[in-house]
């Protein structure tokens, strides 16, 4: 099935959580022994304060003259405080491989969210980044053409200080973390632009320095978009 254009994205939150499955799926019917594949979470919690407001704002619960310390003293495990924290917790997901515990690669599928305000596009920059930086192979999925201009691969691309093309969306990028050398960290990369109307390509994920294994977007956006009823 060919990509479809999303520059409207309704739709799009079901058909990413079904092609995460997909992708779950083939990739663990690929893997070499020792290696597991799931969909996880990763911490990442936005503190905002803007105009000089404070991290926390704690409110005062009104009660009983000496309440608290009486509770305190009748229940060890109530809290000291009950704050309202201001951040959000983080709903992205992606798809996790380690080998033996240590995580080793990662599919990240960027949605609307990601990159919708400037903060947000900040955000998970840093998100993708810290994977590379940490020695975590990245396969990095954007078919989400708004905002016009933006691409988290040339941000990337920028922050790592390597020389790559325009690298516009829709896209999907691939990144092999190899070892340290002179002057930095040699860093591999597969690009593969994509296009509405036109079938995904292939593109490898790579395990190690030496081996990988070819993730068919195709097939997989094909079998989600199904699932999830677009035509």
């Amino acid at each position: 099935m060919p990509l479809h254009d999303w520059a409207d994205d309704r739709g799009w939150n079901s058909l990413h959580i079904v092609w995460q499955n997909e992708l779950l799926e083939l990739i663990q019917q690929r893997l070499p022994p020792g290696y597991r594949a799931y969909i996880g979470s990763v911490p990442a919690l936005t503190v905002d304060a803007p105009n000089g407001r404070p991290d926390l704002n704690v409110r005062t619960w009104e009660g009983e003259p000496g309440g608290t310390e009486a509770q305190t003293a009748s229940d060890p495990t109530a809290p000291d405080t009950e704050t309202v924290a201001v951040f959000d917790l983080d709903p992205q997901t992606a798809l996790h491989i380690d080998l033996h515990g240590q995580l080793v690669a990662a599919i990240e599928i960027v949605s609307p969210r990601n990159k919708d305000r400037p903060s947000a596009r900040e955000r998970y920059a840093s998100r993708y980044l810290t994977y590379v930086r940490q020695g975590v192979h990245l396969m990095l999925i954007d078919v989400l053409p708004r905002p016009v201009g933006f691409s988290f691969a040339d941000v990337i691309a920028a922050n790592l200080a390597f020389e790559q093309p325009p690298c516009p969306v829709p896209f999907a990028v691939s990144y092999r973390v190899g070892e340290s050398v002179p002057g930095g960290t040699l860093l591999a990369v597969w690009r593969r632009p994509l296009a509405a109307g036109q079938p995904l390509a292939a593109i490898p994920l790579p395990l190690t320095v030496e081996h990988a294994i070819t993730i068919d977007l195709e097939t997989t956006y094909r079998e989600a978009a199904r699932r999830v009823y677009l035509k």
